[in-house]
């Protein structure tokens, strides 16, 4: 059975609920099984968030996740607290733009991207780093494709539609800077 456990996290009010609710929702419109589970601190926003999906081709038996094969991290804190929590040759997404100290983990296949920085400079809105770094994510690891998630996009942000562009851009933004990384 193919199955990959994915962790996003970072401060509240980076996206990473959203983030995790938009890679769910590709992988629904690929017929994939997915869940979605949240989480994030009684404080919310500038607190810890995180949120765990699993995508696989066959049920999930649980949605707990202890061993992660992928890691999005949004900022520093978020990499040291759940870095120790992914697999051996797990995907870890930087958001190097927040990430400033070295780091080391044997065995993880790890790429650094600017999300904020693209997100500011580019579609001038740092709120939507959460999905440049998700767009590299589904680049570097082929989970969806990027038409599934703008089209996942249209579906979560269907009662805010004026969203969609810039949210379905910041997606294919990542998705192309991690090919130019």
């Amino acid at each position: 059975m193919s199955q990959t456990e994915i962790i996003i996290a970072g401060f509240g009010g980076q996206g990473v609920l959203f983030g995790g609710m938009l890679l769910a929702q590709a992988a629904l419109e690929e017929g994939k099984q997915t869940t979605w589970f949240p989480s994030y601190g009684a404080e919310m926003r500038g607190g810890t968030a995180n949120s765990t999906v699993i995508i696989a081709d066959e049920e999930i038996g649980s949605p707990l996740v202890v061993r992660a094969s992928a890691l999005i991290a949004l900022n520093e804190q978020s990499l040291k607290k759940f870095l120790p929590k992914t697999k051996p040759g797990a995907f870890v997404i930087v958001n190097s733009s927040l990430v400033k100290d070295p780091f080391e983990h044997t065995g993880a296949i790890i790429h650094l991207i600017p999300a904020t920085e693209i997100a500011h400079n580019e579609l001038h809105d740092v709120r939507t780093a959460n999905l440049v770094i998700v767009g590299a994510y589904l680049r570097a690891s082929g989970i969806c494709s990027l038409a599934s998630a703008q089209k996942a996009c249209e579906i979560i942000l269907e009662e805010k539609p004026k969203f969609i562009p810039v949210n379905q851009k910041a997606l294919a933004l990542g998705f192309a800077r991690l090919e130019n990384e």
